[in-house]
């Protein structure tokens, strides 16, 4: 069976997707360095399969060490989820994201040449549509104008990618955009486990039912929306993550450039988040309404038809699955992976 190497593997969408390809049968290879995961989530990827995964603490930046992992194993296709990606930190530090976001993927790409891969799927977002595309974003709309510098290295990476499969006419890429994967595995031994104080809605909700934080703050209560706060498409971790099983089936049969939207096509407010997670779970999530963010879209979410029509994946889990399993991660693990 082929060998896949997860750059940035240890991460929330890089165990789960861990997991999955070990339930199929692929070899797993994680490099991390662990500045927004941790070496436990790795052993408990171990412990849900049942498998041995070999791990190397790399920063992708590292060019030597990347081609040490290339010539100690035998890499048929890499799974790039390497990348900072918090979208506030990007606007207050947007050399550090430019530079360490860009810098990973000319790494690996240099080194996968080096080494003879010719297969990599790219951990793309449904950011680059921009705010131009209208709702639902479909895979052939042109890529919009970025709010902030995260949404921009996902723009460029796009780019880099599309243009180094244009040279190399044997290289395969996939670009996975992304929607927003909350939830956790069922086992609740894996989940999101941000550092510092959560940039996304799920986590934050499940810290402030855990009571870890004191309330919610819902930003914006006004939106041209059915109950005036901001819809998204949602996704559980686990469809994802077969989505990427799904994808790498796929680019290692084929060459050139594929997009792939993985969302559910279905949008959720900020306010029925909340609420299923209060009735599913049983627990209360104090919350306000305070002023929207800048650059906070109204509404997005995906047309997916494209990934069921050539992938043959379609999500499985639905909203009330997403927030029972991200609460019994939280609620098992109050601290994170930080016993």
């Amino acid at each position: 069976m082929s060998t896949v190497l997860l750059a940035g593997g240890a991460g929330y969408i890089g165990s789960h997707t861990a997991v999955e390809l070990l339930a199929a049968g692929y070899d797993v290879v994680i490099a991390d360095n662990y500045s927004n995961s941790c070496p436990e989530a790795v052993k408990r990827v171990e412990e849900i399969s049942g498998k041995s995964v070999r791990t190397y603490e790399c920063d992708i930046k590292d060019s030597a060490e990347l081609d040490r992992i290339f010539s100690e194993n035998s890499i048929d296709a890499v799974i790039h989820f390497a990348g900072l990606k918090a979208v506030g930190e990007s606007v207050a530090k947007p050399v550090l994201y430019y530079r360490n976001n860009i810098d990973t993927t000319l790494s690996l790409l240099e080194s996968m040449e080096r080494a003879g891969v010719k297969r990599i799927i790219f951990s793309s977002s449904a950011t680059v549509y921009g705010e131009e595309n209208p709702v639902p974003y479909t895979e052939e709309m042109p890529r919009g104008t970025c709010t902030n510098p995260y949404g921009w290295t996902k723009v460029m990476m796009e780019q880099i990618l599309e243009d180094a499969a244009r040279a190399d006419k044997e290289l395969a890429v996939v670009l996975l955009r992304y929607f927003n994967p909350i939830g956790a595995h069922p086992s609740g031994r894996i989940g999101e486990d941000p550092q510092g104080i959560p940039n996304n809605l799920m986590p934050y909700v499940s810290q402030v039912a855990v009571g870890r934080r004191e309330k919610l703050t819902i930003f914006g209560n006004d939106y041209d929306t059915p109950d005036g706060t901001a819809r998204r498409d949602y996704i559980h971790v686990v469809d994802l993550a077969k989505g990427h099983v799904k994808a790498i089936g796929y680019v290692l049969e084929h060459s050139g450039v594929e997009v792939f939207n993985l969302g559910t096509g279905t949008p959720y407010s900020v306010t029925e988040i909340v609420d299923t997670f209060e009735k599913v779970n049983g627990v209360p999530v104090p919350h306000v309404y305070g002023e929207r963010r800048p650059g906070d879209l109204p509404e997005s979410y995906a047309n997916a038809d494209k990934a069921l029509a050539v992938l043959g994946w379609q999500t499985e889990k639905d909203l009330s699955d997403m927030c029972r399993d991200a609460w019994n991660w939280q609620k098992n693990n109050p601290n994170g992976y930080n016993k």
